[in-house]
């Protein structure tokens, strides 16, 4: 069940405190809202200046105003929290809530996101201004969540700030002597000899100390999720018990957003794609926000259905090119959101300003504010739409694939100098083995490492180089229980504070793949080598591992270079599963055809039994007793889908057979049904 009866969420972020000086806009909002199918809007993000004009001085009633209003119209209200960008007068009479930055400079009132989250004095004024917000509107039957702050990130260089980092890392590591030892500090001579002495990374200062660097985004991403949580407790404070969230951005590297897992009850996220970008095609994009989605989703410990907290209708600003969406394309990313889990389509924004950084960004509203545009056109299509898709709301995604995207893994294999100081490519690995599933209609998790295991029959874990807590058991465990590991070049090398392990790695899981690591080979762009695999070569780029099977069969060897005819892909048994290894670094045409045989064999095949064309994929949500398929179309022309199962398209209620010819036109979706629990994981060509 979502946060609204049952019923999507359509609406986006409304500044009102932008135009109180213009009642007929504000009447005008409402009308136009309606007819857009709008049910909800995120209010008072940045609307601080409005609510608490004079320190001390509160001003709620255009907020009250508004959320009546609104309620009475049939929209409720998401209220946020304004802590992401404070008054002017609070940064002039309390300059400590500004942020230090990295060489010791103050920063100056401007922007946003430039505040302290260890000041005292800010978290004072934001408990303050959140608990107020509370006790007004908590009880409120239009507003229905808590948007908290806006899109967290950044960090502060200040004394406050450090002395907080020391005392995590006295907490962390209890003595000095330890510190020392996991940190390595005896190479170059920069070991500590008092707590006082430790500092945050800085250009001017330490930046080689890897686990030192790694140690401080930790502390950063920690303290400002503890920010969250302190605001949470504020509006607690103030009597409500309503959902919370915070728009999170996707795979913004300044956070972990695991810390957070414990804070929000609701996961949401800003989308932007660059759709029909000069560098990328649409079905690359897609890909990747795909990947994306289904992050975001699993950053819930229950991995319920998450919000599209922002998007754009038309066009951002702020990116290198303001490219509008082709015809028929809104409707298809807004319905990719929905297709991994999201219960809401929103955007940022309802009606753009007349000034500032975004006064061209796009929203639904253009400064004409009329709504014979093709923009509020298709915003009002897709309203339409999701009132038809209310039986689909609240279903779930339950895939039988997971990948690992570990952001502490991430931070320390970007920070390890070495073997490619050139680009490691982590990220973009991740997002090559998600793609080459996506391509296949086989739907994945996107999790962290120490998510449970549990629901999965395959696991995806490349380049896991750090490796932290107990994951390295949990993973022998999965395939000593009957799953399927696939793991890369680069696993195991060091501990959680990026400290190298002795002995042989991967270090704990060189009985689960049945090799050791020798060496790795970094190639340079351009370089290349070949693999044959199944009768078809692939070309080998970036990274290539020497590795010694001991119990591993090989499946595939090198053909080049000193090392040709040594092991590249091996295979080794464990238990009841399988764990397999790819030592070096390959193209998505390897990564396909190695899914394409050992996903289904796994138990983790296809969601629809169909032949896919290029850039057409499937995924699937499911209710208590209907498997809901959204087949979707990334190119421009149409395509047809050839299926080999029964199924119903949800909406017209046209019965599909086996061997019927599924029309999509370019760029759509058709969602079907069929009964719950009747899907594939068998391999299907």
């Amino acid at each position: 069940m979502s946060i609204l009866h049952g019923k999507f969420l359509h609406g986006g972020d409304y500044n009102p405190d932008q135009w109180l000086d213009r009642p007929d806009i504000l009447e005008e909002d409402v009308r136009q809202m309606k007819r857009a199918g709008v049910n909800v809007v995120s209010l008072g993000i940045f609307a601080w200046a409005a609510l608490e004009p004079e320190e001390g001085k509160y001003d709620f009633s255009f907020l009250e105003e508004r959320i009546q209003t609104l309620y009475e119209n049939g929209i409720h209200t998401i209220l946020a929290t304004p802590s992401g960008a404070r008054p002017m007068w609070m940064a002039f009479r309390y300059p400590e809530v500004l942020r230090v930055r990295a060489e010791g400079q103050k920063e100056l009132m401007g922007e946003r996101h430039n505040h302290c989250y260890t000041s005292p004095v800010y978290r004072e004024k934001v408990w303050e201004m959140n608990r107020r917000l509370a006790e007004k509107f908590a009880g409120h039957p239009g507003v229905i969540a808590w948007h908290i702050s806006n899109e967290y990130g950044g960090a502060c260089w200040c004394e406050k700030c450090q002395e907080a980092f020391r005392g995590y890392l006295k907490q962390k590591y209890g003595s000095l002597e330890e510190l020392n030892r996991q940190w390595w500090t005896a190479f170059w001579s920069h070991r500590y000899d008092c707590w006082e002495h430790v500092q945050a990374p800085s250009p001017l200062g330490e930046s080689d100390t890897h686990g030192l660097n790694l140690d401080w985004r930790r502390f950063c991403s920690r303290q400002t999720a503890d920010f969250c949580a302190w605001e949470k407790k504020a509006l607690e404070a103030g009597g409500s018990s309503l959902p919370v969230t915070t728009n999170l951005m996707g795979f913004y590297d300044g956070l972990d957003y695991a810390d957070f897992r414990d804070i929000l009850e609701l996961s949401s996220w800003d989308s932007y794609p660059e759709w029909h970008s000069g560098e990328k095609s649409d079905v690359q994009t897609a890909v990747e926000i795909a990947c994306t989605a289904d992050y975001m989703r699993c950053i819930q410990k229950d991995r319920k259905p998450f919000l599209l907290m922002e998007s754009t209708p038309s066009a951002t600003n702020w990116q290198r090119f303001s490219r509008l969406k082709r015809p028929r394309m809104h409707m298809l990313s807004s319905l990719q959101a929905v297709a991994h889990g999201a219960d809401s389509v929103q955007y940022f924004q309802w009606r753009k300003g007349r000034g500032g950084s975004e006064k061209f960004h796009g929203a639904v509203l253009d400064h004409d504010a009329t709504d014979d545009t093709r923009v509020f056109r298709d915003v009002a299509e897709v309203g339409s739409r999701l009132q038809g898709l209310e039986k689909i709301c609240g279903s779930l995604v339950r895939p039988r694939a997971a990948i690992l995207l570990d952001q502490e893994n991430r931070w320390a294999l970007e920070d390890s100098r070495g073997p490619r100081n050139d680009g490691i490519h982590y990220l973009e690995t991740v997002k090559a083995h998600y793609g080459a599933l996506w391509k296949l209609g086989i739907p994945a998790d996107v999790i962290s490492s120490d998510c449970s295991l549990e629901e999965y029959r395959l696991v995806i874990a490349p380049m896991l180089y750090l490796l932290k807590g107990d994951i390295a058991e949990r993973l022998k465990a999965f395939v000593d229980g009957g799953g399927t590991l696939v793991g890369t070049y680069q696993t195991g090398l060091v501990n959680e504070n990026d400290l190298c392990f002795e002995g042989r790695v991967p270090h704990g899981l060189t009985e689960v793949f049945g090799l050791h690591r020798e060496e790795i080979d970094a190639l340079w762009d351009g370089q290349c080598n070949h693999v044959v695999w199944n009768d078809r070569e692939y070309v080998l780029t970036e990274l290539c591992e020497r590795i010694h099977p001991s119990s591993a069969a090989v499946l595939a060897r090198y053909q080049e270079d000193f090392y040709a005819g040594e092991p590249v892909l091996t295979v080794n048994e464990s238990g009841r599963g399988k764990a397999y290894y790819i030592a070096a670094h390959t193209g998505m045409d390897f990564l396909y055809d190695f899914y394409l045989e050992t996903a289904p064999a796994a138990g983790a095949g296809p969601c629809m039994k169909a032949a896919l064309p290029e850039g057409v994929t499937v995924t699937v949500r499911t209710g208590e007793e209907t498997d809901y398929l959204f087949v979707q179309n990334w190119n421009p022309e149409d395509v047809a889908v050839t299926v080999a199962e029964k199924l119903t398209d949800f909406e017209s209620g046209e019965r599909i057979g086996a061997g019927d010819s599924l029309k999509l036109s370019g760029y759509s979706v058709r969602i079907l049904e069929r009964p719950a629990g009747s899907g594939n994981t068998e391999r299907f060509e």
